[in-house]
């Protein structure tokens, strides 16, 4: 049985930073789920104010990974968001009412979750060292654990492109006492067809969130070491990534976890909580959370809930605009 939590409060608070800076020139406090808009026409386009700001599950330890399964394996359309409890070795189902169930433990500290074309979960088992698939059977398949015969670092990140290439970061957050045997913190991508493993990008610090935009012309990946930015590359016909760009900076904690809405707009985890973006670059706005914050996820029943794990909670808000498929 775990601690489970559902509070309610109410947003949609479209308030101009400007005007908030006038209170000693900084922001001290903000309640749960404030939701501050630089640019308040854009945020009106996301929020409306009769939405909320919901705790759904709380008593872990650090969760991360979430993503939404339109259904919960028995055909239930209702689908379940699965996470990752890092410290406590485990992967949860959670429904949209807040109902937590265990789906795997061990997990092996699996970090990132995604599912592919088929519907099937892959994970970044960071204590394992590999990405792996879970069958429809509930067995398991290693996707990856090792490039050119050396072991992964710690794979973090993982999503699927719409042709079924597997993209993942490795950096060395997961490695605790083992050696590393990469010559550096790559991203890598798994061919659809020939599942070989190749080097699709490099440079990275500590390369962690992975996210696609809408028409997968772009692949955002976050450096979370010492750069705090997220970094846009070109996707190429052929799978490969062009060079990278700096996409944006992240200026309270690092980037983590991100996820696109079907409009274009970047969803960056970070330690105040959530911040967002066009597909220009520009911060439209920040969603406070009273944890740092990992990871976030669309789903529910109309794609339109955005999930957000934040240490040892998972709180969610509803959005006017659904995620990128």
């Amino acid at each position: 049985m775990y601690p489970r939590a559902r509070q309610k409060t109410r947003h949609g608070r479209y308030i101009c930073v400007g005007i908030l800076s006038l209170f000693f020139g900084k922001i001290v406090f903000m309640p749960p789920g404030t939701i501050i808009f630089d640019d308040v026409e854009e945020g009106a386009k996301l929020l409306a104010p009769e939405d909320h700001f919901t705790k759904l599950a709380t008593g872990f330890k650090f969760v991360e990974g979430p993503v939404w399964m339109p259904t919960d394996g028995t055909g239930n359309s209702r689908g379940r968001l699965y996470f990752s409890d890092i410290p406590n070795d485990a992967i949860h189902t959670l429904s949209a009412a807040g109902d937590v169930q265990l789906f795997r433990k061990p997990s092996h500290q699996t970090n990132g979750n995604t599912i592919d074309l088929q519907g099937r979960l892959v994970s970044c088992e960071g204590g394992a060292r590999r990405v792996t698939r879970t069958e429809k059977n509930g067995s398991v398949t290693v996707v990856a654990d090792a490039f050119q015969g050396r072991k992964l670092n710690s794979p973090n990140d993982v999503v699927v492109k719409s042709d079924g290439a597997i993209y993942f970061s490795d950096p060395t957050y997961g490695l605790g006492g083992g050696e590393k045997e990469q010559a550096g913190n790559y991203v890598f991508r798994v061919d659809p067809k020939t599942s070989v493993l190749t080097k699709a990008a490099d440079g990275f610090d500590q390369p962690n969130g992975l996210c696609f935009s809408p028409d997968e012309t772009t692949l955002y990946v976050a450096d979370s070491g010492k750069p705090h930015h997220v970094k846009a590359f070109p996707v190429h016909v052929d799978g490969t990534l062009g060079e990278g760009e700096v996409f944006c900076e992240i200026d309270k904690g690092v980037p983590d976890g991100m996820r696109c809405d079907r409009e274009g707009r970047l969803y960056s985890t970070a330690g105040d909580g959530v911040h967002i973006f066009l597909a220009t670059g520009k911060r439209i706005g920040k969603i406070f959370i009273p944890e740092v914050t990992a990871n976030c996820a669309f789903g529910g029943e109309n794609g339109k809930t955005l999930f957000m794990t934040a240490m040892t909670s998972v709180y969610a808000i509803q959005l006017r605009v659904a995620g990128a498929k």
